[in-house]
């Protein structure tokens, strides 16, 4: 069983003009395979070239396993050099990956490798671009990103499994009151139907990313991902232009960020058994509410 899910449309360039119109005001993703065509990194990054270059960086981990409701998401498990994880990534399989990474704090010359997306849209945020590692069997779970940029994420290395839906799928999908994620407790790629009923019927879109493709992102799109080679990631973030996303950018950090985080501070256990009960109440009203609108 799966959910409802359909191809992203791939083209090979785009004018401005067009991604306007119809892909970044009808917040809908694209694939751009020949966006990093004249990109340096294209062919001058891989695991050998950041191991030469950053091997001796000591880097975070994170896996697979379910996150500690009251703990910060994406809380470290272990550490080892650089070097030492691609080397184990391009090895063998595993669930690390390297969550958010700033390579380019380490590394400032690598910058020269890139060339911003400008001449599709402005906001971009050139002081955040944010990499990604993962061995084989590496899953990043089920959100949307906290401060609601549009999103230009390149694959690079191997391939990459990419499920996304729509924003307005929010509730359906099990989000974690004050979260931007979903509960972790369904597999995204084979969803069990009967014990979370909500996600029946919801539609999305099916991703398979290679060495250099593009995937446009809009504002506030969830995202599941899995890495079927070790392989890594650049994501560019840009800022979308309307006031109003703004406000709900800062008003999503404030939410989600500083006023959870204080909340799991103060109550902790209690308030993870509180969020988990009230997420199905949450999914089960919007599934009846969607099954009596469509009559």
């Amino acid at each position: 069983m799966s959910f409802n899910l359909k191809s992203v449309d791939t083209v090979e360039s785009i004018s401005k003009e067009d991604f306007k119109k119809n892909y970044l005001d009808k917040r809908k993703p694209l694939i751009i395979k020949g966006l990093t065509k004249d990109w340096p990194a294209r062919e001058k990054w891989s695991t050998e070239y950041f191991k030469q270059i950053a091997g001796e960086i000591e880097v975070k981990l994170v896996d697979n396993s379910k996150a500690d409701p009251t703990k910060v998401i994406n809380a470290s498990i272990a550490s080892m050099k650089f070097g030492e994880y691609l080397d184990l990534i391009k090895r063998e399989p595993t669930q690390l990956r390297i969550f958010f990474f700033n390579l380019f704090k380490h590394r400032p010359e690598l910058i020269d490798d890139v060339k911003v997306p400008k001449e599709l849209m402005g906001g971009f945020i050139e002081s955040m671009p944010a990499m990604f590692f993962g061995g084989s069997k590496a899953i990043t779970f089920l959100h949307y990103d906290i401060d609601l940029p549009h999103l230009f994420h390149t694959h690079f290395g191997g391939r990459k499994h990419i499920i996304l839906f729509d924003n307005k799928w929010k509730k359906r999908l099990y989000c974690v009151p004050n979260t931007t994620y979903a509960l972790e407790d369904y597999d995204v790629a084979n969803p069990d139907f009967e014990k979370f009923p909500a996600l029946k019927g919801v539609e999305g879109y099916e991703v398979f990313l290679e060495h250099g493709d593009t995937l446009f992102m809009p504002t506030g799109m969830w995202h599941w991902m899995r890495y079927i080679d070790g392989s890594f990631s650049l994501t560019l973030r840009a800022w979308d232009a309307s006031w109003s996303r703004k406000i709900a950018s800062v008003w999503s950090l404030f939410m989600h960020g500083a006023v959870d985080s204080g909340i799991k501070v103060i109550f902790r256990e209690r308030y993870a058994i509180w969020r988990e009960k009230r997420v199905f109440k949450i999914a089960e009203k919007e599934l009846k509410k969607d099954l009596k609108k469509a009559g």
